[in-house]
C-alpha cells in the first residue's frame, strides 16, 4: 500500500543513521521499512487517539527489538545515536498523522534497545 501522506512518504526516515558508516545501509534499510509499515498501518486502521496509536507503534518496535540482533551480526548496535534517530522517527510518523501529543517514551515503550 503506498503511502498517502505527503509527509511522510517523501520524510527521509534514519537519515542519521545512514549518514553514519557505523550503522549498515542494509540493516538500515529494514528500520526504513518498519517505519513505512507502521505509516501504511495508520493510514489504514486510522486511529482515533494517542491509546490506538500507540496500539499500533507497539509491534513496530517490537520489529526493531528483532533487529537488533541483525545490527550486532553486521558489526554495529541500536546504541544512543540510534536509539534517539529511531525514536525521531516514531515520533515524526506520530507528528505528521495528527498526534503532535504523543509521548516518544509511550511510542516506543515496547523497546528493549
Amino acid at each position: 500500500m503506498p503511502i498517502t501522506n505527503r509527509r511522510a512518504a517523501e520524510y527521509e526516515f534514519l537519515s542519521g543513521l545512514y549518514a553514519d558508516p557505523y550503522f549498515p545501509d542494509h540493516v538500515v534499510d529494514r528500520g526504513r521499512a518498519i517505519l513505512l509499515r507502521l505509516c501504511a498501518r495508520i493510514e489504514a486502521e486510522r486511529p482515533a487517539d494517542l491509546a490506538a496509536l500507540y496500539a499500533l507503534t507497539e509491534p513496530a518496535t517490537e520489529e526493531f527489538n528483532t533487529l537488533e540482533a541483525e545490527f550486532e551480526a553486521a558489526g554495529s548496535e541500536i546504541e544512543t545515536v540510534a536509539r534517539e534517530e529511531i525514536g525521531e522517527g516514531f515520533w515524526f510518523v506520530a507528528t505528521a498523522y495528527g498526534f503532535p501529543d504523543a509521548d516518544v517514551e509511550k511510542l516506543i515503550a515496547a523497546r528493549d534497545w
